[in-house]
């Protein structure tokens, strides 16, 4: 099946089948990319532009443990 195929197919999908797609697909980026394969160049910008806006907002979060910590309180509720 040639791309041009599989994309004219995606939209008749129903959302479950089309879930499923994309989940796969994310696995394979994710397999190829453990295997030595690196991230693509909009991966790689993707990073880059959460990394910038990371250090633009200085704010760094709460520690993990505090947030564990919270999230184990709300499922307390």
């Amino acid at each position: 099946m040639s791309k041009s195929e599989i994309l004219s197919a995606l939209p008749k999908l129903a959302p479950e089948d089309r879930e499923h797609v994309l989940k796969r697909l994310c696995e394979l980026q994710e397999e190829e990319i453990i295997r030595g394969g690196g991230l693509g160049s909009a991966e790689k910008r993707a990073l880059d532009e959460t990394l910038t806006e990371f250090e633009r907002d200085g704010n760094l979060g709460l520690p993990w443990r505090e947030v564990v910590q919270k999230l184990r309180a709300k499922r307390q509720l």
